[in-house]
Parts: structure tokens; sequence; C-alpha cells
């Protein structure tokens, strides 16, 4: 891999491109496949998080394997440019610029997944516009209101852990940190390349005033009339829409047992509990979770074999709807 002009990494089947959204935003996105049904993918929210830092594994092979993936980077993040601030107001603003994205795009309806700020995002589309997704599928993040970041965190049972590289806002422009911040992410460090850090600390550089303003609102929104929009409690857990939850046994920001809590919230919401997994699950274990991805999108159902790898949660029976269960499957119930 290299860097392009536009500092991105090269990324074979993995195309740059911008479109201009109806507010006057300048919106970057990474996008893979030809023809097929529509994908959007959405990144996490760390320091230099992007389309294509987020899912530049998992892009090319669902573009590969009959889908036009469409991996936008949120204001703040990537080469998006947001000059006026239009969308600097937390949640809100990041669920009015996706789906100002997937108009100026043409997207009717689609497939919708994400990663840790990008899974938060993702279950507030489904709620403000189920009629545009068909699918959703999520890693490790928020689900708004219904189980909260203070619920999450107390359960953590681990021994306590000083704060994580760059976390609090001590993120320090290096590109020292920022490979720390990538590596604390994953359990395998063999793709955190020197591309990988190079790309990510020139955006998140670049974007950093925005960041600041912004993140704060995002990760603890209080404005009243914004949190009555964006409330899961009662909505998301009552979707009929299909939706998957993965959550890596090796996450540093949550314990499982956090995400215990959101599969108890979410009766028609299938998890699963990859091992050896860290909080960016789509690429700590990419094969994993491209298959789980194309199976779930492209047929509706996750297979017994691919569920079985994926760690399909053993606390409740697993959702026939959602997997394909051999009539022999045991299971804990």
């Amino acid at each position: 891999m290299a860097l392009t002009e536009e500092q991105e990494i090269k990324v074979p089947g993995l195309l740059s491109r911008f479109v201009r959204l109806q507010s006057g935003v300048k919106a970057h996105y990474s996008t893979s496949g030809e023809a097929g049904p529509a994908v959007v993918l959405l990144h996490g929210g760390i320091p230099g998080s992007s389309g294509s830092a987020g899912f530049r594994y998992m892009a090319p092979f669902l573009g590969a394997h009959g889908f036009r993936v469409y991996c936008p980077d949120f204001p703040g993040f990537g080469l998006t440019e947001d000059p006026g601030r239009f969308y600097a107001y937390g949640q809100g603003g990041q669920v009015d610029f996706l789906q100002d994205f997937v108009n100026a795009v043409a997207l009717d309806t689609f497939c919708l997944g994400g990663n840790s700020m990008g899974c938060q995002t993702s279950v507030n589309y489904v709620v403000a516009h189920p009629e545009r997704v068909e699918r959703f599928a999520v890693i490790a993040g928020m689900i708004g209101d219904l189980v909260t970041r203070d619920e999450m965190r107390a359960v953590d049972n681990r021994a306590k852990q000083g704060p994580l590289p760059g976390s609090g806002g001590t993120y320090d422009g290096s590109e020292t940190m920022m490979r720390a911040m990538i590596e604390s992410m994953v359990v395998d460090r063999s793709g955190v390349t020197d591309e990988l850090v190079s790309m990510r600390t020139a955006a998140a550089n670049r974007n950093r005033d925005y960041y600041d303003l912004n993140m704060g609102r995002v990760l603890r929104p209080t404005d009243p009339n914004e949190l009555i929009r964006l409330t899961t409690k009662g909505r998301l857990d009552k979707a009929t829409i299909p939706g998957i939850a993965m959550f890596g046994d090796k996450d540093v920001l949550y314990a499982v047992e956090a995400a215990h809590l959101q599969e108890n919230a979410l009766p028609n919401v299938q998890f699963f509990y990859p091992e050896n997994t860290g909080h960016q699950g789509q690429t700590d274990r990419p094969e994993l979770h491209h298959q789980v991805f194309l199976e779930f999108f492209r047929d509706g159902k996750v297979s017994w074999e691919t569920a079985q790898a994926a760690g399909i949660s053993t606390r409740r029976p697993p959702n026939p709807d959602l997997v394909g269960i051999p009539t022999d499957a045991p299971f804990t119930s």
C-alpha cells in the first residue's frame, strides 16, 4: 500500500470519490463495486478515522462479491469538507449528514453497517429513517440510550486501566501516538502499517479543530431536543428491521458484559462474540467479519458454520430468522 496525492491509502478495488451535498458540504467517500445492492459502511470516531481507514478490507471484498459499497467520511474526519460546520452538532448532525449523503448518491434503500461511532450512527439512523434500511450489522458500539454509556462502564469488571492513548483530548498530533491509538483497538497489529499511521495522522491533524468542537457532543449529547430525537428506547428494541451485532471478546473500550446488556435489550437482534477480537473487528479479523457481513447482507441469514466461527451468542436461543440453524444444532438457552 502507498498513499495517494489525497493522502489516502491506495487499496486495490477501492476508489476515492467526492459528492456535493444539498447543504453545500463536499463529502468524500470510498467506494467499491459497480453493480448490485447498496451497502453503506460507517467508520469509528477516534482521531484520524475515515471510510477507507475503517473499511479498507471489507469494502473491496463486498464490492467483489456483488455489492455497491459506500464508505463516507463524516465531517471532522477523512477528506470531507464542512467549513461552515453545518453538521457540527453531535449525533444529530451525523444522522443528517448520512441522510444527505445517501440522497446525493441516489440510494433509495440499502444495507447499513458501522463500527464504534459508526455503530451508534447506524442505530440512530435506523430509528430515524427505518424505511431506508434493509438490514443492519454493527460492530462494537453504543445503541443510544437503550443501554447508556455509564451502564456499560459500570459492568466492566476488568482491572482498572489507565486512559487509552489519545483519549480524553490527549492526542498530540504525532505518528507515535496515532500508532498507539490504533494498536490499542486491535489484537492483531500486523495491519497497523506505516502508511495507515501516516494517513490517519494527516487526517487527524487536518480535522483537529472540527473534531475537538464536535466529538464531545457526539459522545455525550446534552441538548434536550436532540435527545428526544435520538432516543432509542421503545424504538430500536421494537424495530423489525433485521439486525446483527458483533462484539469482540478483547474489546478495550467495553467488557463483553456490557454487550450482554445490549443483547438483553435487543430481543430482535442476533449477537455474536468473536474470540481474540478487539474493538475494530473488521480490521482485526477481517476474513471472519467479511463472511458474516456477506452472508447476512446477501442472504438475510448467517450460515450455521459461519455463526459458530463468529461466536454466536449462547445466552439465548439463536434467531432462526437471522441464522441458518440445522435441526440438530445444540445451543444453550
